[in-house]
């Protein structure tokens, strides 16, 4: 099989693996879910001693630090828009924060993909003639994803602790 099918293929099985998510996705958006705050530092956790494990085993160098810095930064900026695309309601009897899945939060996600997916090729070619190392580029996407993931569950949290803190106070109010 030449190179040609081999690519076309990798497209055709990616395609359907992210068509899949999408439906099975696309259908829950319609439904809450329990947002457990005491839960919402996991995610960021993980990611982290991943992407310190990266580092550790290929540590990056000079002024590739700032590139890293840079691309979290951009990546936290959008983690903190995408955490706010996602709305949070609070029971106001039980006080249980629920959270209903975005479709522009979900499409953002799609979006990144895309990009990320259709850069692969074009940043892997190029970055011989602009002298980027594959590791920076590889560092850059774990480092943006972290921030991404991260701040976006920041901003959640931190908006969740603003309404349980509102609902909590109404209620006293009310039964005062």
């Amino acid at each position: 099989m030449d190179h040609g099918n081999q690519k076309l293929i990798s497209y055709a099985v990616t395609g359907a693996v992210v068509a899949v998510v999408l439906f099975l996705r696309m259908r829950s958006l319609t439904r809450e879910r329990r947002l457990r705050l005491e839960l919402m530092w996991i995610l960021p956790v993980v990611m982290l001693v991943a992407a310190a494990a990266l580092f550790l085993q290929y540590p990056p160098h000079g002024s590739d630090w700032l590139w890293l810095a840079a691309i979290f930064a951009a990546g936290a900026s959008l983690g903190w828009w995408r955490g706010r695309l996602i709305p949070i309601s609070v029971d106001p009897d039980t006080h249980l924060l629920n959270t209903k899945p975005s479709p522009a939060a979900l499409l953002f996600l799609l979006a990144l993909f895309v990009v990320r997916f259709g850069l692969r090729g074009t940043l892997a070619a190029e970055s011989a003639s602009w002298r980027i190392s594959p590791a920076l580029i590889t560092d850059g996407f774990v480092v943006f994803s972290v921030g991404l993931f991260s701040i976006s569950r920041l901003e959640m949290a931190l908006r969740a602790w603003r309404l349980l803190g509102a609902a909590r106070a109404a209620k006293a109010l009310a039964s005062a």
